[in-house]
């Protein structure tokens, strides 16, 4: 498809830091297909996506004490429907647990390039997760909660199954994944179809939230 008849990407900056939201703004709206709106709070971006469509939120974790946690649960209860990636500059485990339950798409670390933001929100976009690895192995203690591990809701999962969901935490398509195993797009695609079908979701963000919710034992 031409380049002019691309959909624009919406996309929600929330951030409180004036230097940081101004300057990130004016990088993203220099990338073709790219519309910005900047605000500096919680209240102030849920009027947003009241007011306007939204595909992806760009949220600042920093905003206060629990602030960046409250935003996801206060979105989904607004009905927003679209991405939400995480900004931050750092994030300890068990928030990074807290937030893959609340149903975000990744977690951007703030010493990444704009450039880098810019392949995070197309590839959120486009369906993929964005979760630096060793943040999703480290997260994996945090969503363990006192007492014997949750029994899975279905079979295990089969040797294919495993390398397929290890490359989704890597974040990679199924081009990608496919490419690393050394099979066809579509044999992923029902690979990856199984592993939704076992699991019970419907997107690759659910899925990473399920598999260290209920299978962490396994990955």
């Amino acid at each position: 498809m031409p380049e002019s008849m691309e959909q624009t990407i919406e996309i929600l900056l929330v951030d409180d830091h004036i230097l940081f939201r101004e300057g990130v703004s004016r990088l993203l709206e220099a990338e073709p297909g790219f519309k910005v709106v900047a605000c500096g709070s919680i209240k102030e971006a849920l009027a947003v996506l009241r007011q306007r469509r939204i595909d992806i939120v760009l949220l600042d974790f920093d905003l206060g004490q629990r602030e960046g946690t409250r935003f996801v649960r206060l979105a989904r209860e607004e009905k927003f429907e679209g991405k939400i990636l995480v900004v931050t500059a750092g994030v300890e485990e068990r928030e990074a647990a807290e937030l893959i339950r609340c149903g975000i798409s990744g977690i951007f670390m703030k010493h990444n390039s704009a450039a880098l933001l810019a392949q995070g929100i197309r590839d959120v976009m486009a369906g993929k997760v964005w979760f630096d690895h060793e943040l999703l192995r480290a997260t994996m203690h945090g969503m363990a909660g006192p007492g014997p591990l949750p029994e899975p809701q279905s079979e295990r999962f089969t040797q294919r199954e495993l390398q397929v969901l290890s490359y989704v935490f890597e974040g990679l398509g199924n081009k990608e994944i496919a490419a690393r195993i050394g099979v066809s797009e579509s044999s992923v695609k029902a690979t990856l179809q199984q592993l939704f079908s076992k699991t019970g979701v419907h997107t690759r963000a659910q899925l990473v939230r399920v598999a260290l919710e209920q299978y962490r034992n396994e990955i």
